[in-house]
């Protein structure tokens, strides 16, 4: 079991993506983020603040009512919910949830704390948001990828569930799941950051390592098979080299 209290490492990641294991909030981190949100609500309170009660981008000029901010928001997940192409491999949304959840719950963010529970219920029952392969380059964050995961997490959207492409109201329903309610900028909160690309880098680091493992073992293999000479891996060569990782194959 992978209890998130800060920074999760690569080793985690692993752990939960590859073999499945379970991953927890501890109570500490619950109560950051509520009071990160809670700080955000009375901070809010008679104040212009971009992306709460302002438009987005070139919009943010642009004072949004009280009564039409919690709709912004909505209004914002459904618009950028325009991925085109492929799903991507679950794998790898299920790396991008779990970066999101890692940076959301470091509490600096002012999302409810439904938020982090929620995406942490997925994660552990295997319900995978589908997110297509483009739409998104990342220039400010990958929000075409991400308004689809926060999509599901408002209850709409698709997901994949016991290898089938279902309706996320359906799954919901079946596993005893509440969707998010939008309270300050949960929108703007879930879309804006880079944690598709960061969740991919994650998967491809892994596979790299995986790769690199086999072939030394197979060019070691080569040099016994061929009876090579080994000079080239004496420690007095490769200690003149200022380079860690030869060092460590050689």
């Amino acid at each position: 079991m992978n209890t998130i209290r800060e920074y999760l490492s690569l080793s985690e990641f692993d752990a939960i993506l590859f073999n499945k294991e379970a991953v927890m909030i501890s109570d500490e981190v619950l109560n950051r983020v509520n009071d990160s949100f809670e700080f955000l609500r009375k901070f809010s309170e008679n104040k212009v603040i971009y992306g709460v009660n302002t438009g987005f981008g070139p919009m943010a000029q642009y004072r949004i009512e009280d009564e039409d901010r919690i709709q912004l928001q909505y209004n914002l997940i459904r618009s950028h919910s325009s991925g085109t192409g492929k799903p991507l491999d679950p794998v790898m949304v299920r790396a991008a949830m779990l970066a999101r959840l890692n940076t959301l719950s470091l509490g600096n963010s002012g999302v409810h704390p439904s938020v982090i529970t929620l995406m942490k219920e997925l994660l552990n029952r295997d319900i995978t948001p589908l997110i297509f392969e483009h739409g998104g380059v990342g220039a400010s964050g990958d929000l075409v990828q991400l308004a689809h995961l926060a999509l599901v997490l408002i209850g709409e959207g698709e997901v994949f569930f016991k290898g089938e492409r279902v309706e996320t109201a359906a799954v919901f329903a079946s596993e005893g799941l509440s969707p998010i309610k939008v309270e300050l900028r949960e929108g703007l909160a879930l879309m804006n950051g880079t944690s598709v690309m960061t969740g991919i880098g994650v998967v491809n680091i892994h596979y790299a390592r995986k790769v690199l493992d086999w072939s030394l073992k197979a060019s070691c293999a080569i040099n016994e098979v061929v009876q090579a000479y080994d000079d080239h891996l004496s420690a007095e060569l490769n200690n003149t080299k200022l380079h860690e990782g030869q060092r460590e194959v050689a």
